[in-house]
């Protein structure tokens, strides 16, 4: 046990809100679990992680993760039109997609139609927001 270090296998239950108070995750909704998590693995978001240095068991926190710690600033370069037969039938704005790249799978989001192009957005969802952590140390390893 003991404070949390760099290289601490933690188990901590988390809410993820943005800067108006609504959630975005928790692993307190009915079904989920705890997160369990090795640190140093880069299995967590920067300022996730170094928000949890220095806790104990039985801590509670609030922690907040600018974008640069968190999944970076939006890059408007990562929204592209592309052919409408190269997506889909039936598409429609905020349908979610999976792609295939030169870095393996991702998943982009449709933000424009016309009759020819689709617009999408391969920025991840919670690029260029701020982002609000209430943490509870539940282990320490």
């Amino acid at each position: 046990m003991g404070k949390i270090n760099e290289n601490s296998k933690i188990t901590v239950n988390y809410t993820g809100k943005f800067e108006d108070g609504s959630i975005f995750d928790s692993s307190l909704i009915e079904g989920r679990e705890p997160l369990e998590v090795k640190l140093g693995e880069g299995q967590l978001i920067l300022g996730f992680e170094n928000g949890l240095i220095g806790m104990e068991v039985g801590d509670k926190k609030t922690i907040e993760v600018e974008p640069n710690d968190g999944y970076g600033e939006r890059n408007e370069s990562l929204i592209v039109d592309v052919e409408r037969a190269n997506v889909p039938e039936n598409v429609e704005v905020g349908t979610m997609l999976q792609t295939f790249g030169p870095m393996g799978p991702s998943i982009v989001k449709v933000v424009g139609l016309t009759e020819d192009k689709v617009t999408i957005d391969a920025n991840h969802p919670l690029a260029g927001k701020r982002l609000i952590f209430e943490l509870e140390v539940l282990e320490v390893e």
